[in-house]
């Protein structure tokens, strides 16, 4: 890491019955057309769990609980310093997930799928536990 201002990121990892919630990143911002989970920086005084959470609301729409952080990685981009704590989350309404469709960009994706999807750099290690963990053999 530089000596750049290091940005704490809390990124929300929703999983409903093998499938996560993944949007594209907008042409206005860094890594864009790059594929994302919901998530963004902390505020000041959130933990990277509530901050997680926030995000997804605010980005998606979808209410989630976080349950365990799957991987925290420290990572230097061109345009910033991350650290991104990954929160494996769920939906708080189950039976309303695949019907609504106000996700605001974000779709559902199978796991099986992830690999064929261009992540950021830092994404990496995630992606491979969650093919390793969710997808059938």
């Amino acid at each position: 890491m530089s000596s750049r201002k290091t940005n704490r990121i809390g990124i929300a990892v929703v999983e409903y019955q093998r499938h996560f919630l993944i949007g594209i990143r907008d042409v206005h911002s860094p890594l864009a057309g790059f594929h994302e989970f919901p998530g963004g920086k902390c505020e000041s005084g959130e933990s990277a769990q509530q901050c997680a959470v926030r995000e997804c609301l605010e980005e998606t729409g979808l209410e989630v609980t976080a349950l365990e952080e799957l991987r925290y990685e420290e990572h230097a981009y061109d345009h910033a310093d991350v650290q991104l704590h990954f929160w494996l989350c769920q939906p708080v309404q189950m039976q309303a997930v695949f019907t609504d469709q106000s996700l605001k960009g974000f779709h559902w994706i199978p796991a099986k799928r992830l690999t064929d999807l261009r992540f950021p750099e830092a994404n990496g290690s995630l992606i491979e536990l969650l093919v390793s963990t969710y997808v059938s053999e």
